[in-house]
């Protein structure tokens, strides 16, 4: 994946830096410490590892409406991030995310980090009626392998280098449509449905083959109902939609300017 540009600064800082606060994380989850104390942990992390100022970026227990969030990124007076941290020997799950959801909902704050100095989550918030969320990566810093791409990026989305970068919102585009539900789509389209009708033709010229069979075929026989149901299923056909139309818009806007550039001048 080419979307996440990791700078040669950022990789070059993880060798000694990774290895060395792994070592402290799994001590702490080992001597079972406080939550407090992986507070501060993870601000060592945060400083060492993601590249933040840990005077200036990192900011303690932001509090509105009397809901607590243990840290939070801020970069050039704007809180980008939110992070809700939990010991280092409690295993995370989403009911942890609750406050840092209700900040992030009120303050239009849209990333959310999860984590116990060793496990990190990375969630976005998708702004609505209701207000919901979704998983965006993961990872286990102590599984991290930094030769292996698809881990540096996994570190990098969460660095500070990334948020300048916005790698959040480019990793989180890609995923959101190479994925098993955008694809499924696109292969039920016209376009698709209309190649393979094709060649099927080509290969048995003496069977008629009509598009509502091949369709039909995708739908009951090949593609799994997972990918054929569901509200990821609504958000790729939307998302297909909009790209249709806004490639359509761009096509017009295209001809338009070519005709006007054709059209003999005034003598």
């Amino acid at each position: 994946m080419d979307v996440l540009k990791i700078p040669k600064k950022v990789s070059d800082r993880w060798p000694t830096t990774v290895k060395s606060l792994v070592s402290v994380a799994v001590s702490h989850k080992t001597k079972d410490v406080s939550e407090a104390d992986t507070v501060t942990l993870v601000k060592d992390m945060l400083a060492d590892i993601f590249g933040y100022d840990k005077y200036n970026e990192l900011t303690s227990e932001q509090q509105i409406r009397g809901t607590f969030c243990d840290l939070a990124v801020r970069i050039d007076g704007k809180i980008r991030v939110l992070i809700e941290v939990k010991a280092a020997a409690i295993s995370l799950n989403e009911t942890h995310l609750r406050q840092a959801i209700n900040y992030g909902a009120h303050e239009g704050i849209e990333w959310i980090v999860l984590t116990n100095a060793l496990e990190w989550r990375l969630y976005r918030i998708k702004f609505g009626q209701p207000i919901e969320y979704e998983l965006v990566s993961s990872f286990c810093i102590a599984d991290i392998n930094l030769k292996n791409d698809e881990d540096q990026r996994k570190l990098f989305l969460l660095c500070r280098e990334g948020i300048t970068s916005d790698a959040m919102g480019l990793y989180h585009q890609h995923i959101s449509v190479l994925n098993k539900f955008t694809v499924a789509q696109v292969v039920l389209g016209e376009p698709v449905v209309t190649v393979i009708r094709r060649e099927l033709r080509r290969l048995f010229p003496e069977l008629k083959i009509e598009p509502e069979a091949v369709v039909e075929l995708l739908n009951n026989e090949i593609l799994k109902r997972e990918v054929l149901d569901g509200e990821k299923v609504k958000d790729a056909q939307q998302r297909i939609r909009r790209a249709v139309s806004k490639n359509s818009k761009a096509q017009a806007k295209k001809s338009s300017l070519a005709d006007s550039e054709q059209e003999p001048a005034m003598s």
